[in-house]
């Protein structure tokens, strides 16, 4: 089930930051006792592939969502101890070294759960008589974009192999800011600085007739 338009789940989780310590989070009160946006991002495992690639993404970007009244928050369903572990690796030698903002652990998949994003099903064995877990019950890439009031104003899910485009929700936060702040919607392909338009008839017909 969709989370766009509602509130995000009120479950805390626990989390490390970079400097080895041990937080709980709750991302539903990171955005209303904050007054801030929360962009959360899941990824499969520590110490794979495509994912430090990411991390170091959103790093790279952090102070441009800062600007933005923006958090950024990771999460996979690995440790506390391995998230630290990663976190002391070099960036050369695979790990995410330099990494500032913190990453969930939701070792015990209480939210992964809820949020329905694992790679996870249940099949029955004839031979064992039994149901067997399949997949590796790890998340997908999954993305949430919460505001101010604990809504969830984006979500999106991609595949063990397909990196994200961390600039794309920068945009999208934009975008989500304008509605916020003039009522006017952003069509296709809207960027901060270009036109918006009144969601009305008269709006979007001069809209398309100058583009």
């Amino acid at each position: 089930m969709s989370l766009v338009g509602k509130k995000f789940p009120n479950i805390t989780v626990d989390a490390m930051s970079e400097m080895g310590d041990n937080l709980r989070i709750n991302i539903l009160e990171e955005a209303t006792k904050k007054n801030k946006k929360v962009v959360l991002f899941w990824y499969p495992k520590d110490f794979t592939f495509v994912c430090p690639t990411e991390l170091h993404a959103f790093e790279e970007l952090r102070g441009e969502f800062e600007k933005r009244n923006t958090i950024i928050i990771g999460a996979s369903v690995d440790t506390c101890e391995v998230h630290f572990a990663w976190l002391n690796t070099p960036k050369n030698n695979g790990g995410i070294e330099g990494v500032t903002y913190p990453i969930l652990a939701d070792s015990n998949r209480n939210l992964a759960r809820t949020l329905g994003i694992l790679d996870s099903r249940e099949i029955y064995d004839e031979t064992a008589d039994a149901y067997l877990l399949e997949g590796d019950d790890v998340t997908f890439r999954a993305t949430y974009l919460i505001d101010e009031t604990g809504k969830v104003f984006h979500e999106s899910i991609n595949d063990m192999p397909l990196g994200r485009n961390v600039k794309e929700y920068l945009r999208l936060v934009d975008a989500y800011t304008h509605v916020q702040q003039h009522g006017e919607v952003c069509p296709a392909n809207w960027e901060e600085g270009k036109e918006a338009m009144h969601a009305d008839r008269k709006g979007v017909a001069s809209y398309l007739a100058s583009h």
